[in-house]
């Protein structure tokens, strides 16, 4: 039997187990609740099935184990965070469509210097910069080929073997060492650049929707970024500085033809196209709008306006602003007004539909967690740990979310756990967010294995990576991170 037909096998066994066999004596509603979690958590985890597919798996079992009724099951699939993901992939979309991507992330790394530290540098930035506003993995994938070229050419250039392996010289250990690391700063930068924004990485934005939907708490896209922006940047330059200082230093110095081929491929790419100059506007407009929504609500209830307007509940959202970007793109005209629009629809079918598919299945699993009372029943559990300092449980339940997120996708990882740790925060007397948003940011900060994100195994797929090399990286940025975030809980509190 292969292990696919097992994992498979596995998933509705562990569902009757939790069910039949109850182990923690919960209602009813909550024991199968908790099976289904068991159930998603096994297909997840393993991927025998297809994740999207796993996440649809509420609309089917939760109507008939009488959890939730079909239209609460299916409600969360049209949560408003969906949208606001989905207004971020179009205009991804459409930086992908038109080569701008490209061109910001050749110009960040040709912008950083020559020096064999320095292109390291800049390709963490240009992962990190980018991935606050594409998906992870399409920013390590778009990273990846210009990586492999600025490597291939120091092969070229000195002659030396970069296969991963002991090195009988310094030099050639220092290539290695340089090739490491170029690979693990795309992989590295991609996850922490998707930290600092709210549509940087899914489990942001599932966490904001939970939040919202469960316990009436905004996050807006500035609230996030001012807690996780700084954290993300100072997590980037205390990576870099590890990775080539202390984990794999490689005493290259400068490097000076692999600063020629990020010019040369900017030559390559010409002028500015009257197609990427309109979706930088789309996007840098978008960008402003999502950072200055807070001001501009203030300035929509103000006196001046509501003496025309009258109407103190009208709004700037993040949601609204997302899907506003996104249908100009559909609006606005690639070149003269007769010539088609930036994106058609036959474009949309290289959106990641599956990601809102997940989230959806995410939203579904948090909604049963608090209709059958599994939040309230996992939450009495856990409050039997001492929360007299509350300091150190709010650590210790980020250290539970970085232990989490190595076993399960981050966004499954939020899914289940951030409810939780909202219930425990309200018996602590404190607001939800809190807790939410350092265990949300653990989510994204899983630096060990291969398998661990898309990023990770983009990295290890380059040839010049071991299994062993990512493990000792990312023991020491995990601890670095869990530090951080000790560090971001301490000062909240």
């Amino acid at each position: 039997m292969s292990k696919r037909t097992i994992a498979i096998i596995s998933g509705p066994l562990l569902f009757l187990l939790m069910w039949m066999w109850n182990p923690m004596a919960l209602e009813p509603a909550a024991a199968k609740t908790s099976g289904v979690v068991l159930w998603m958590l096994m297909w997840w985890v393993s991927e025998a099935v297809p994740m999207a597919i796993t996440s649809v798996l509420p609309i089917i079992l939760f109507p008939l184990l009488g959890i939730l009724s079909i239209e609460k099951a299916c409600a969360p699939y049209g949560n408003k965070f969906v949208f606001l993901f989905l207004g971020g992939f179009i205009i991804a979309l459409a930086m992908e469509k038109w080569n701008l991507h490209r061109r910001l992330s050749l110009n960040i790394v040709n912008f950083t210097g020559s020096s064999a530290d320095k292109i390291i540098l800049g390709f963490f930035l240009a992962s990190y910069l980018m991935s606050m506003w594409i998906s992870n993995t399409a920013t390590a994938l778009m990273m990846f080929p210009i990586a492999s070229s600025v490597v291939t050419l120091l092969v070229n250039e000195q002659g030396n073997d970069l296969t991963p392996g002991p090195s009988p010289n310094g030099e050639g250990s220092g290539i290695r060492n340089f090739s490491m690391c170029v690979m693990l700063s795309i992989a590295y930068g991609a996850s922490i650049g998707g930290i600092a924004t709210l549509v940087g990485t899914p489990p942001n934005a599932a966490m904001a929707g939970l939040l919202s939907d469960k316990f009436a708490t905004e996050v807006t896209f500035f609230d996030w970024m001012k807690i996780a922006l700084p954290f993300s940047f100072v997590l980037l330059i205390l990576s870099y500085l590890l990775l080539v200082k202390v984990i794999f230093p490689n005493r290259l110095g400068r490097f000076e033809l692999g600063h020629e081929i990020v010019q040369q491929e900017l030559r390559l790419l010409g002028k500015w196209t009257a197609q990427e100059k309109r979706v930088f506007v789309v996007f840098i407009a978008t960008a402003l709008l999502w950072i200055c929504q807070e001001p501009l609500n203030n300035l929509l209830h103000s006196g001046f306006i509501q003496q025309y307007v009258k109407n103190e509940s009208i709004e700037f959202t993040d949601v609204g602003i997302a899907i506003t970007a996104g249908l100009l793109l559909f609006l606005v005209p690639s070149a003269s007004f007769k010539s088609k629009p930036l994106l058609e629809w036959k474009d949309s079918e290289r959106l990641p539909w599956g990601i809102l598919l997940m989230f959806g299945g995410g939203m579904a699993l948090a909604t049963a967690f608090d209709t059958s009372g599994l939040d309230e029943a996992v939450a009495n559990q856990m409050n039997a740990l001492d929360k007299s300092n509350l300091v150190l449980f709010g650590i210790i339940l980020c250290g539970v979310g970085l232990l989490l997120t190595a076993l399960m996708s981050n966004l499954a990882m939020v899914n289940i756990f951030v409810p939780i740790v909202a219930v425990l925060a309200i018996s602590a007397g404190k607001s939800p967010e809190l807790f939410a948003i350092p265990v949300t940011i653990a989510a994204s900060c899983d630096f060990m294995f291969p398998m661990s994100t898309p990023p990770n195994a983009i990295a290890y797929s380059s040839g010049y990576v071991r299994a062993t090399d990512m493990l000792r990286a990312g023991v020491v940025l995990n601890l670095l991170s869990w530090i951080l975030l000790a560090v971001m809980v301490y000062i909240t509190f």
